[in-house]
């Protein structure tokens, strides 16, 4: 799956603050998210992250 830095993430589950975007802030093996709604910040395997998303919305 092609994610890159900036690109932001539609998951299948929202966040406690409602917002179920993401934005990527570190790629490997592991990814580093920014919630858009409320600015916390996960790290998460990436095969997790993977396995929610919805969509993806590729920063330009």
């Amino acid at each position: 799956m092609e994610i890159a830095l900036n690109d932001i993430l539609v998951l299948k589950k929202p966040h406690p603050c409602g917002s179920r975007e993401w934005q990527v802030l570190r790629v490997g093996a592991d990814l580093r998210l920014k919630c858009t709604g409320c600015g916390h910040m996960v790290m998460e395997p990436r095969t997790k992250i993977e396995k929610n998303i919805r969509e993806i919305k590729h920063a330009d």
